[in-house]
């Protein structure tokens, strides 16, 4: 098997991986005092070291951007230094690794928010879902729709904590734009309601996504930055009128900025047990058509044998060839 594909070497832009197997973002609750990740965190991704490319689990690039009990955070110096020690970890084994930086937006609650505010989010819309907070699943507060010049100050946390990434020695980042948090919060008419420059049409909705996007090219380089994105995922309670439109145009966009992948994932369930992914292949030629970054699909399997696997597509991503994720969960 060692011959396949799957196993060879793969060039992520300027980034040599091992391999083409990808680890995906897994939440693990675990952080320490001070949403600091600790020792137990180094040992666990460099155990993982051997697939080309980790992706941490989902971490909050402010105090505001909490939604779950000990999550960890890349605010602070502090947690700068404890991702050092991962990524040292992680190196030494050879292998890469990217953080995933994150706000979930109304997917919050008063507890978790600095001096118990409401949850930010793009409208005063509640999710009909629950969070984790003192050891236990609660609902989700109610939210308070975000300011214009507050959008400002959240593209640029995002920014900084692109910096701070490189600073604990990531080869690069993630944006998370998927799974109901605030960046699709903003992209979904089921939660954007907006009637300024963030709401209303597709390209509205998509600004804040690329206006991160393009705040984290500017900092730390767009060969180190990927997004990743739901289209037609219900998680979180987030819903979308129209996602073709809504998607093409976001990928086109993402295309123009030069994002060096576009990781794609569909959360079906949350359940212990595996199903096959259902993102057809109508979305995902859309999506990687006419682009140029590499796609990143997240599929959940039942086991089986990889040698019967086949790609959701056959046919190149621009200049790039189609990258699976094999995750566990």
């Amino acid at each position: 098997m060692t011959n396949q594909a799957l196993f060879q070497p793969y060039d992520l832009g300027p980034i040599t991986l091992a391999n083409h197997i990808v680890m995906a973002p897994l939440t693990r609750n675990r952080a320490g005092a001070g949403l600091v990740p600790g020792e137990l965190a180094a040992t666990y991704y460099a155990q993982r070291a051997s697939a080309g490319l980790l992706i941490t689990e989902a971490t909050q690039i402010s105090p505001q951007a909490q939604g779950y009990q000990d999550t960890p955070g890349i605010y602070t110096q502090a947690q700068i230094e404890g991702w050092r020690k991962v990524t040292d970890a992680v190196h030494a084994k050879g292998g890469r690794i990217f953080v995933q930086l994150w706000h979930v937006g109304r997917i919050s609650h008063v507890d978790l928010q600095p001096g118990g505010a409401a949850p930010v989010a793009p409208s005063a819309i509640r999710a009909e879902t629950k969070t984790f907070v003192n050891n236990s699943f609660v609902d989700v507060s109610e939210p308070r729709a975000l300011e214009v010049e507050e959008i400002k100050g959240i593209i640029d946390d995002f920014r900084k904590a692109a910096a701070n990434a490189i600073a604990a020695g990531f080869d690069g980042v993630e944006i998370h734009g998927a799974n109901g948090y605030l960046l699709e919060q903003f992209l979904k008419d089921g939660a954007n309601q907006r009637t300024d420059k963030y709401g209303g049409s597709v390209e509205n909705r998509a600004r804040l996504l690329l206006e991160v996007t393009a705040a984290v090219k500017d900092e730390i380089g767009v060969e180190r930055a990927g997004v990743r994105i739901s289209p037609v995922s219900p998680a979180n309670a987030i819903s979308c009128s129209d996602p073709q439109s809504q998607y093409d145009y976001l990928a086109e966009q993402l295309d123009a900025l030069g994002v060096i992948y576009l990781h794609v994932v569909k959360v079906r369930r949350v359940a212990l047990v595996m199903y096959h992914p259902s993102i057809t292949t109508h979305y995902a030629d859309a999506l990687k058509t006419p682009g140029s970054a590499t796609m990143v699909m997240t599929l959940r399997w039942r086991p089986l044998n990889l040698r019967e696997v086949k790609p959701i597509c056959s046919r190149s991503v621009g200049r790039s060839s189609l990258t699976r994720i094999w995750s566990k969960g």
